[in-house]
């Protein structure tokens, strides 16, 4: 059996490169939103709480955590499955459909953004989530919280936890699984 090779000037690698080098950009999308929606569902379960159990605004009540964990686990879950079945299907699709060239040249464009974007993630999330602590430390002149740079720099961190704590993780995941699925079905291909 002779070594395998990826021809760039192949169409179908070509078609590969892009759409694997777009497949990390939709994980990341996907795994920001769905830090946002279970958020907003935890944010809902606190507001209810606070409605309707007596004494919890004052301090004398006690909160149902549980609830919230079970929200946050649920919702992890269910909206982790879209990303990650498409890290299993879009493989399978393409290498069925397009050819091991094309499957070649995916992994190769879905290696390359997902590492950069792992990276930039990484760093950019918190290099947001420093400024704001930065700020609050009293390192910036004349800022200090509840200004409009404290603001901002909150604004930051909201976008900047899930960078650094799903969305770039998850592009070391998404890699790995896609290059697990093109193994098991290369000979078939």
């Amino acid at each position: 059996m002779g070594l395998a090779t990826i021809n760039l000037l192949d169409p179908r690698v070509v078609i590969g490169l892009f759409l694997g080098g777009l497949l990390p950009f939709f994980v990341g999308a996907s795994t920001m939103s769905a830090v946002g929606r279970a958020a907003q569902k935890i944010v809902e379960e606190v507001r209810r709480q606070f409605r309707e159990i007596p004494g919890l605004m004052e301090g004398t009540g006690k909160p149902n955590t549980r609830r919230c964990v079970n929200i946050a686990t649920i919702a992890s879950l269910r909206e982790m499955m879209l990303p990650g079945l498409s890290a299993i299907f879009v493989p399978l699709i393409i290498g069925f459909s397009l050819g091991k060239e094309a499957l070649g040249g995916t992994l190769a464009g879905a290696t390359i953004t997902g590492t950069l974007l792992a990276l930039f993630m990484a760093n950019a999330g918190g290099a947001w989530d420093n400024a704001k602590k930065y700020i609050e430390q009293g390192f910036v002149a004349g800022e200090k919280k509840g200004s409009d740079a404290h603001k901002a720099a909150v604004t930051g961190d909201t976008v900047g936890d899930p960078f650094k704590d799903t969305s770039g993780p998850a592009m070391n995941i998404l890699i790995k699984l896609m290059a697990i699925v093109a193994m098991v079905i290369a000979p078939l291909l």
